[in-house]
Protein backbone atom coordinates (compact mmCIF):
# COMPACT_ATOMS: atom_id res chain seq x y z
CA UNK A 1 0.00 0.00 0.00
CA UNK A 2 2.83 2.43 0.88
CA UNK A 3 4.55 1.79 -2.45
CA UNK A 4 1.28 2.29 -4.31
CA UNK A 5 0.68 5.56 -2.43
CA UNK A 6 4.13 6.83 -3.40
CA UNK A 7 3.57 5.83 -7.01
CA UNK A 8 0.25 7.65 -6.98
CA UNK A 9 1.84 10.73 -5.45
CA UNK A 10 4.54 10.84 -8.10
CA UNK A 11 1.96 10.28 -10.81
CA UNK A 12 -0.11 13.20 -9.54
CA UNK A 13 2.66 15.60 -8.50
CA UNK A 14 5.06 15.05 -11.40
CA UNK A 15 5.26 14.16 -15.06
CA UNK A 16 7.10 10.93 -14.29
CA UNK A 17 5.53 7.91 -16.04
CA UNK A 18 4.47 6.15 -12.84
CA UNK A 19 1.40 5.86 -10.64
CA UNK A 20 -1.23 6.56 -13.26
CA UNK A 21 -3.37 3.51 -12.43
CA UNK A 22 -6.46 3.52 -10.22
CA UNK A 23 -4.88 1.42 -7.47
CA UNK A 24 -2.04 3.91 -7.04
CA UNK A 25 -4.44 6.86 -7.12
CA UNK A 26 -6.69 5.45 -4.41
CA UNK A 27 -3.73 4.57 -2.18
CA UNK A 28 -2.30 8.07 -2.62
CA UNK A 29 -5.63 9.79 -2.04
CA UNK A 30 -5.97 8.08 1.33
CA UNK A 31 -2.35 8.66 2.42
CA UNK A 32 -1.43 12.33 3.08
CA UNK A 33 2.06 11.19 4.16
CA UNK A 34 2.74 10.32 0.52
CA UNK A 35 2.98 14.05 -0.25
CA UNK A 36 6.17 14.78 1.74
CA UNK A 37 7.62 11.36 0.91
CA UNK A 38 7.27 12.16 -2.79
CA UNK A 39 8.96 15.47 -2.01
CA UNK A 40 12.24 13.63 -1.42
CA UNK A 41 12.16 12.19 -4.93
CA UNK A 42 11.11 15.45 -6.55
CA UNK A 43 13.63 17.47 -4.53
CA UNK A 44 16.46 15.18 -5.58
CA UNK A 45 15.54 15.63 -9.24
CA UNK A 46 15.29 19.41 -8.90
CA UNK A 47 18.79 19.51 -7.39
CA UNK A 48 20.39 18.25 -10.62
CA UNK A 49 20.97 21.71 -12.22
CA UNK A 50 23.28 22.64 -9.34
CA UNK A 51 25.58 19.77 -10.33
CA UNK A 52 26.26 21.39 -13.70
CA UNK A 53 29.29 23.66 -14.23
CA UNK A 54 27.23 26.66 -15.34
CA UNK A 55 27.27 30.37 -14.47
CA UNK A 56 24.80 31.40 -11.75
CA UNK A 57 22.13 32.88 -14.06
CA UNK A 58 22.31 29.86 -16.37
CA UNK A 59 21.97 27.52 -13.39
CA UNK A 60 18.93 29.49 -12.23
CA UNK A 61 17.35 29.22 -15.69
CA UNK A 62 18.04 25.48 -15.74
CA UNK A 63 16.55 25.16 -12.27
CA UNK A 64 13.29 26.89 -13.20
CA UNK A 65 13.08 24.82 -16.38
CA UNK A 66 13.63 21.55 -14.52
CA UNK A 67 11.01 22.47 -11.91
CA UNK A 68 8.29 22.59 -14.53
CA UNK A 69 9.67 19.81 -16.71
CA UNK A 70 9.49 17.50 -13.70
CA UNK A 71 6.33 18.77 -11.99
CA UNK A 72 4.27 20.10 -14.91
CA UNK A 73 2.02 23.15 -14.80
CA UNK A 74 -1.09 21.83 -13.03
CA UNK A 75 -0.15 23.43 -9.72
CA UNK A 76 0.78 26.70 -11.42
CA UNK A 77 -2.82 26.81 -12.63
CA UNK A 78 -3.83 27.00 -8.97
CA UNK A 79 -1.54 30.01 -8.51
CA UNK A 80 -3.17 31.72 -11.49
CA UNK A 81 -6.70 31.05 -10.26
CA UNK A 82 -5.96 32.29 -6.75
CA UNK A 83 -4.24 35.35 -8.19
CA UNK A 84 -7.42 36.27 -10.03
CA UNK A 85 -9.56 35.53 -6.97
CA UNK A 86 -7.35 37.69 -4.75
CA UNK A 87 -8.07 40.86 -6.72
CA UNK A 88 -11.85 40.38 -6.89
CA UNK A 89 -14.00 42.81 -4.92
CA UNK A 90 -16.93 40.80 -3.67
CA UNK A 91 -18.00 37.81 -1.63
CA UNK A 92 -16.81 34.21 -1.68
CA UNK A 93 -19.14 33.22 -4.49
CA UNK A 94 -17.73 35.91 -6.79
CA UNK A 95 -14.18 34.82 -6.03
CA UNK A 96 -14.99 31.16 -6.66
CA UNK A 97 -16.74 32.12 -9.91
CA UNK A 98 -13.62 33.93 -11.09
CA UNK A 99 -11.52 30.87 -10.29
CA UNK A 100 -13.76 28.75 -12.53
CA UNK A 101 -13.47 31.27 -15.38
CA UNK A 102 -10.96 30.18 -18.03
CA UNK A 103 -10.00 33.79 -18.78
CA UNK A 104 -6.56 34.75 -17.46
CA UNK A 105 -6.68 38.08 -15.63
CA UNK A 106 -4.14 40.55 -14.32
CA UNK A 107 -4.14 38.91 -10.90
CA UNK A 108 -3.18 35.56 -12.44
CA UNK A 109 -0.35 37.09 -14.47
CA UNK A 110 0.99 38.94 -11.44
CA UNK A 111 0.83 35.85 -9.21
CA UNK A 112 2.59 33.66 -11.77
CA UNK A 113 5.18 36.36 -12.37
CA UNK A 114 5.96 36.58 -8.67
CA UNK A 115 6.34 32.80 -8.40
CA UNK A 116 8.60 32.58 -11.46
CA UNK A 117 10.71 35.55 -10.32
CA UNK A 118 10.95 34.04 -6.85
CA UNK A 119 12.13 30.71 -8.27
CA UNK A 120 14.67 32.33 -10.57
CA UNK A 121 16.12 34.56 -7.86
CA UNK A 122 16.29 31.63 -5.47
CA UNK A 123 18.11 29.69 -8.19
CA UNK A 124 20.70 32.47 -8.55
CA UNK A 125 21.26 32.54 -4.79
CA UNK A 126 21.48 28.75 -4.54
CA UNK A 127 24.01 28.62 -7.37
CA UNK A 128 26.38 30.62 -5.18
CA UNK A 129 26.21 28.14 -2.31
CA UNK A 130 28.23 24.93 -1.85
CA UNK A 131 26.60 22.03 -3.66
CA UNK A 132 25.65 20.18 -0.46
CA UNK A 133 23.99 23.28 0.99
CA UNK A 134 22.07 24.06 -2.21
CA UNK A 135 20.90 20.46 -2.64
CA UNK A 136 19.84 20.24 1.00
CA UNK A 137 17.75 23.40 0.74
CA UNK A 138 16.11 22.32 -2.53
CA UNK A 139 15.26 18.92 -1.07
CA UNK A 140 13.91 20.38 2.18
CA UNK A 141 11.91 23.01 0.31
CA UNK A 142 10.18 20.38 -1.78
CA UNK A 143 9.43 18.17 1.21
CA UNK A 144 8.23 21.21 3.15
CA UNK A 145 5.94 22.35 0.34
CA UNK A 146 4.38 18.90 0.15
CA UNK A 147 3.98 18.80 3.92
CA UNK A 148 2.17 22.15 3.74
CA UNK A 149 -0.27 20.59 1.27
CA UNK A 150 -0.80 17.63 3.61
CA UNK A 151 -1.36 20.09 6.45
CA UNK A 152 -4.24 21.74 4.63
CA UNK A 153 -5.66 18.38 3.62
CA UNK A 154 -5.77 17.17 7.22
CA UNK A 155 -6.80 20.42 8.96
CA UNK A 156 -8.66 22.40 6.31
CA UNK A 157 -12.35 22.45 5.43
CA UNK A 158 -13.53 21.72 1.92
CA UNK A 159 -14.67 24.81 -0.02
CA UNK A 160 -16.69 23.01 -2.69
CA UNK A 161 -16.89 19.80 -4.66
CA UNK A 162 -14.07 19.26 -7.12
CA UNK A 163 -10.57 17.84 -7.19
CA UNK A 164 -9.98 19.08 -3.66
CA UNK A 165 -12.79 16.86 -2.40
CA UNK A 166 -10.67 13.84 -3.36
CA UNK A 167 -8.30 14.77 -0.53
CA UNK A 168 -9.75 17.29 1.93
CA UNK A 169 -12.05 15.92 4.60
CA UNK A 170 -11.11 12.27 4.16
CA UNK A 171 -11.38 10.34 7.39
CA UNK A 172 -8.32 8.15 6.87
CA UNK A 173 -4.86 9.29 7.91
CA UNK A 174 -3.60 11.80 10.48
CA UNK A 175 -1.16 14.69 10.46
CA UNK A 176 1.33 12.66 12.48
CA UNK A 177 2.41 10.52 9.53
CA UNK A 178 3.10 13.48 7.16
CA UNK A 179 4.96 15.25 9.98
CA UNK A 180 7.13 12.19 10.63
CA UNK A 181 7.89 12.00 6.90
CA UNK A 182 8.98 15.65 6.78
CA UNK A 183 11.19 15.64 9.90
CA UNK A 184 14.26 13.95 8.29
CA UNK A 185 14.43 16.73 5.68
CA UNK A 186 14.30 19.38 8.39
CA UNK A 187 17.18 17.69 10.23
CA UNK A 188 19.60 17.97 7.29
CA UNK A 189 20.81 21.38 8.45
CA UNK A 190 19.66 24.67 9.95
CA UNK A 191 18.90 26.10 6.46
CA UNK A 192 16.89 22.95 5.67
CA UNK A 193 14.93 23.40 8.89
CA UNK A 194 14.24 27.01 7.89
CA UNK A 195 13.05 25.82 4.47
CA UNK A 196 10.59 23.30 5.93
CA UNK A 197 9.32 25.85 8.46
CA UNK A 198 8.98 28.50 5.74
CA UNK A 199 6.89 26.22 3.56
CA UNK A 200 4.72 25.18 6.50
CA UNK A 201 4.10 28.80 7.52
CA UNK A 202 3.26 29.66 3.93
CA UNK A 203 0.70 26.84 3.80
CA UNK A 204 -0.86 27.83 7.12
CA UNK A 205 -1.24 31.46 6.04
CA UNK A 206 -2.64 30.57 2.62
CA UNK A 207 -5.03 28.09 4.23
CA UNK A 208 -6.28 30.78 6.60
CA UNK A 209 -6.74 33.23 3.73
CA UNK A 210 -8.64 30.60 1.74
CA UNK A 211 -10.88 29.86 4.72
CA UNK A 212 -12.00 33.47 5.02
CA UNK A 213 -11.94 34.49 1.36
CA UNK A 214 -13.03 31.31 -0.41
CA UNK A 215 -14.86 29.36 2.26
CA UNK A 216 -12.29 26.60 2.55
CA UNK A 217 -9.73 24.52 0.70
CA UNK A 218 -10.01 23.56 -2.96
CA UNK A 219 -7.77 21.88 -5.49
CA UNK A 220 -6.54 25.30 -6.63
CA UNK A 221 -5.59 26.18 -3.06
CA UNK A 222 -3.62 22.95 -2.72
CA UNK A 223 -1.79 23.59 -5.99
CA UNK A 224 -0.97 27.17 -5.03
CA UNK A 225 0.22 26.00 -1.61
CA UNK A 226 2.71 23.69 -3.31
CA UNK A 227 4.07 26.42 -5.60
CA UNK A 228 4.19 29.27 -3.07
CA UNK A 229 5.50 26.96 -0.37
CA UNK A 230 8.42 25.95 -2.59
CA UNK A 231 9.38 29.57 -3.33
CA UNK A 232 9.18 30.79 0.25
CA UNK A 233 10.98 27.69 1.52
CA UNK A 234 13.87 28.22 -0.89
CA UNK A 235 14.31 31.83 0.17
CA UNK A 236 13.99 30.96 3.86
CA UNK A 237 16.71 28.34 3.41
CA UNK A 238 19.05 30.73 1.59
CA UNK A 239 18.52 33.45 4.18
CA UNK A 240 19.17 31.00 6.99
CA UNK A 241 22.38 29.79 5.31
CA UNK A 242 23.56 33.40 4.91
CA UNK A 243 22.88 34.26 8.56
CA UNK A 244 24.01 30.92 9.98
Amino acid sequence: MAVDALRGALGFLTRLPVGRDERAWEAFRESPAAFPIAGYVVGALLSVPFLLPLPGPSTAFAFVSVVYLVTGVNHADGVADLGDAAVVHGDREKRRAVMRDTTVGVGALLALGIVLAGLALAGVALAGLPLAAAAGIVLAAEVGAKFAVALLIRLGELAHEGLGSQFVGQESGTLLAPLAAAVPAALISVPALAAVCGATLSGALLGRWAHYRLGGISGDVLGATNELGRVLALHAGVIAWTLW
